[in-house]
């Protein structure tokens, strides 16, 4: 086997670990479990970057580097550079011609000999128009009698030639450096095929060897390197509008003069009729770049006219790019990014980093965390129970270490101790596998080794049976629980004590149920991204009624019923199944739901309340349902209430 090595240039670290999407979902887990969206998490997950990816940058590190370039080009420079020149290398013309007429206005005198001639270009030099492009075109045809002064104007000719066309083709400025007729012959026939080849694809001929072989003959003066003929119409309508961007950023006089300048230029060129074609086609077909759209532009530095548009066409990119990196706009993705627009203004480091934050959005969803339903993003059962783990994790971590010891037990199953028997492994078995018998099964089977194992060889360890409990969780979903900020504190809670269950007593029957207005049974799906209803109304009378039915179904199991809430009921479900609200609570709502307690009460459940608020009506409701049923009363502060919860569920079990 060969091997080859070669110096590590740029990309990304190939060393690397690859980066486990588990701490990504811990971390939405945090702003979940406090209330937010799964949608809002992971948005702001990917703008503050990844946990423990060192050197890799969110969102808001990219955005910062953007804004900080479209400063620095706002800044920095001048949009009249390529004016200020003209205006310059015009002054210094006329003033060599001005000298040498003088010259010679002298030597005439001297001489006797007339002076008409030298008296009328001085009278046209004196009388040529402040505005640079009329000044320009006044002088075409002058036959300058100063050599410098002609030399000048051909440089101010050449510069015009190359900024006029370098600002709508980049790149051109190099391609005219040659001072040869034939290149520019060139750039004519350039235009030529490239018009021709826009008109072949508006009537559906154009080809990709089309494509190729203008490239082929032209591929010089694209210094892009455009693929196709879609990425050179994008290069040449953004660079167009950013020409036209140009010329909205000047002042009216500073427009006119430099409008009248290049058009002055492709005509003398002989290109105003190709390039009036190409920008029409242009703009047809991108009508949704910003052709004409001011920039505030206020540096001290000038640019020339080919540069200006580059910067102009830089800051429309960066525009854009800032949108996309916000993602604050329904349905945004990461994949709405133009990595290429990312290289640009941001190199490849940039690039990298962006790759890593879609490898976590996409990994996210892959590996069953997360789904799209209807383009609403979800939390799937699997990510809701590895939320729940967390929650649990939390709570634990608050108790004191004597108890922990109740909970990180490996080994929970339906069953109690072991019997000293095995018995074959069926579907649905929680006991632990007997490791010895399974492995002489398959050997007695197999006949030697290696050992093959088959679904019939697995034995599992007999238990006593444990007794199983009805358990019933009332969290209180109603307005007051978010203005009071105690929302996040109960769904949390729900969640923890749903994975206590599902972890340490799976032999249960667990039902959680949200009330407001009316009541509804919590599926374990729905509990992370769940959020409060905004409505009036506390029904615990609903409530009761929901969890009554679920003890019901279970009447051999010991039941177990905790409610979480912060206010007394002030909603009770009519006989027609319409909830009836009244502040300050009604005779009939109070009577309604203290006739639930007592029939809790002669199911033999407990009921044990958590008030999360202290105000007097809601502790003399609660006294009253602690004396009819035998129930305790917790005041939890927000902070307390999962290790209040689950602490007194492990209470009663122990207890059963």
């Amino acid at each position: 086997m060969s091997y080859f090595y070669r110096e590590y240039h740029d990309g990304p670290d190939p060393l690397a670990p690859p980066y486990d999407v588990r701490a990504a979902l811990d971390e939405m887990g945090d702003a979940v479990l406090s209330g937010s969206t799964p949608l809002d998490a992971l948005r702001d997950l990917l703008r503050r970057g990844l946990p423990g990816a060192p050197g890799r940058r969110g969102l808001e590190d990219l955005l910062r580097q953007v804004r900080r370039r479209r400063r620095e080009l706002r800044d920095g420079t001048r949009l009249d550079g390529t004016l200020e020149r003209a205006r310059a290398l015009l002054d210094k013309a006329i003033g060599q011609e001005r000298a040498e007429l003088q010259r010679e206005s002298e030597g005439s005198a001297e001489a006797g000999e007339a002076l008409d001639d030298t008296r009328f270009r001085e009278a046209m030099l004196d009388t040529l128009p402040s505005d640079t492009a009329r000044a320009v075109q006044e002088l075409a045809g002058y036959d300058w009698r100063s050599a410098a002064a002609r030399q000048t104007f051909e440089e101010l000719r050449d510069l015009l030639r190359r900024e006029v066309l370098d600002s709508r083709f980049r790149g051109m400025r190099e391609a005219l450096a040659d001072p040869d007729p034939a290149a520019m012959e060139r750039v004519r026939q350039m235009m030529s095929d490239l018009n021709d080849m826009l008109d072949r694809d508006a009537r559906g001929e154009h080809t990709q060897d089309d494509f190729d072989q203008f490239m082929q003959k032209y591929g010089d003066m694209y210094p892009e390197n455009p693929r196709n003929l879609e990425e050179l119409v994008d290069q040449l309508a953004r660079r167009a509008a950013a020409a036209q961007r140009l010329l909205a950023s000047l002042t009216p006089e500073q427009r006119e003069e430099l409008a009248g300048l290049i058009n002055h230029t492709l005509e003398q060129a002989g290109l105003a009729e190709q390039m009036s074609r190409l920008g029409e086609a242009l703009h047809a077909r991108r009508p949704d770049l910003a052709w004409g759209a001011p920039e505030r532009v206020s540096g001290e530095r000038p640019m020339e006219m080919g540069d200006a548009v580059t910067a102009l066409q830089e800051l429309a990119d960066l525009g854009d790019l800032e949108s996309a990196l916000r993602q604050d706009y329904p349905g945004a993705r990461l994949d709405d990014i133009d990595e290429e627009a990312v290289r640009r203004a941001l190199g490849r480091s940039a690039v990298d980093d962006l790759e890593s934050l879609r490898q976590v959005e996409r990994e996210l969803e892959a590996q069953g965390y997360l789904r799209r339903n209807r383009g609403k993003l979800e939390l799937t059962p699997k990510a809701v129970r590895r939320l729940g783990e967390t929650a649990l994790r939390r709570v634990f971590s608050s108790l004191e270490s004597g108890r922990r010891g109740d909970h990180d037990q490996r080994d929970a199953g339906t069953a109690g101790e072991p019997t000293g028997s095995t018995r074959q492994w069926r579907f649905g078995d929680e006991q632990p596998i007997d490791v010895v018998r399974t492995v002489v099964n398959g050997v007695r089977r197999g006949g030697g080794a290696p050992v093959a194992l088959s679904v019939d060889d697995f034995e599992v360890v007999e238990t006593e049976r444990r007794s199983a409990a009805a358990v019933c969780l009332l969290v209180d979903l109603s307005y007051s629980m978010a203005l009071r900020g105690t929302w996040a504190a109960a769904k949390q809670t729900a969640l923890a004590l749903q994975a206590l269950v599902a972890s340490k007593f799976p032999q249960d029957a667990v039902q959680i149920i949200g009330f407001s207005n009316y009541a509804r049974v919590l599926r374990p799906d729905e509990l992370a991204g769940l959020e409060w209803d905004m409505v009036q109304g506390t029904n615990l009378h609903h409530a009761l009624l929901i969890a009554g039915r679920h003890l019901d179904r279970h009447p051999d199991f010991e039941p177990v019923v905790l409610v979480v809430t912060d206010g007394e009921p002030t909603a009770h479900l009519m006989r027609n199944g319409a909830p009836r609200f009244e502040w300050p609570p009604s005779q009939e709502t109070l009577t309604l739901t203290l006739a639930e307690v007592d029939k809790m009460t002669r199911r033999r459940a407990t009921l044990n309340v958590f008030m999360l608020a202290a105000d007097d009506r809601l502790r003399d409701f609660v006294n009253e349902v602690a004396r009819r049923n035998g129930g305790r009363v917790f005041s939890a502060s927000a902070d307390r209430l999962g290790e209040y919860v689950v602490s007194d569920f492990l209470r009663a079990r122990r207890t059963r």
